[in-house]
């Protein structure tokens, strides 16, 4: 329970295809409803049953470029040659709020962020426990044809060697021990003095200085 105002943070979720970062994220947002999605904009073509504006605002190549243009993104990428990027405004939004935005972005994203968030961004790592777990995830969740698998296995060890940069590292070995760390991340970067705005004054009516 919130007694005094909190400015929101924005969470990071990074790791190479099939680490599981998006199970980790899904879990999130239905079980601490304190967190929204941050909606990317995206030049690659709808799959499925993707919905616009809530999955992703699909935008074709001369739309991106004028909201890159404009200075609309926070953060914005080339991934598997389509472009993606983070709308600013509703992000800040959010934040001034008191809610909690998460990214399911990879290194490229965050390393933008990092430059623009400073003390609201918080970053996770996801790693998969070895690289033949790793590779049988891919194969199995169906969604990419053998090419795809290939590449994303070709460019899983680019993508690891970032992970110092990060905040938090969590190797996904067991889904439910991944969501408990992740909770106890959450917990810890809501208790930061720094980001409780209004525990000064809060402090005051209890007779502290």
């Amino acid at each position: 329970m919130n007694l005094h105002a909190r400015r929101g943070f924005m969470l990071v979720l990074s790791s190479p295809s099939g680490a599981g970062k998006t199970t980790l994220a899904r879990w999130l947002l239905q079980a601490d409803a304190g967190f929204v999605m941050s909606v990317s904009a995206t030049t690659r073509a709808k799959r499925g049953v993707e919905i616009e504006g809530k999955d992703y605002f699909f935008v074709d190549e001369k739309r991106f470029e004028e909201m890159a243009r404009a200075g609309e993104f926070l953060e914005h990428a080339v991934v598997f040659g389509h472009r993606y990027g983070t709308p600013k405004k509703p992000v800040e939004e959010a934040l001034a709020k008191g809610r909690d935005v998460l990214f399911d972005i990879d290194w490229q994203g965050t390393q933008q962020l990092a430059q623009r968030a400073k003390d609201d961004l918080v970053r996770v790592f996801v790693l998969p426990p070895s690289r033949a777990e790793l590779e049988r995830r891919l194969k199995e969740r169906a969604q990419d044809t053998h090419d795809v698998v290939t590449a994303r296995m070709a460019k899983a060890d680019g993508e690891i060697s970032h992970w110092a940069e990060y905040d938090y590292v969590i190797v996904n070995d067991d889904v439910a021990r991944a969501q408990k760390e992740l909770s106890s991340i959450v917990a810890a970067e809501r208790l930061k003095r720094r980001r409780q705005t209004g525990l000064v004054e809060f402090v005051k009516k209890l007779g502290g200085k």
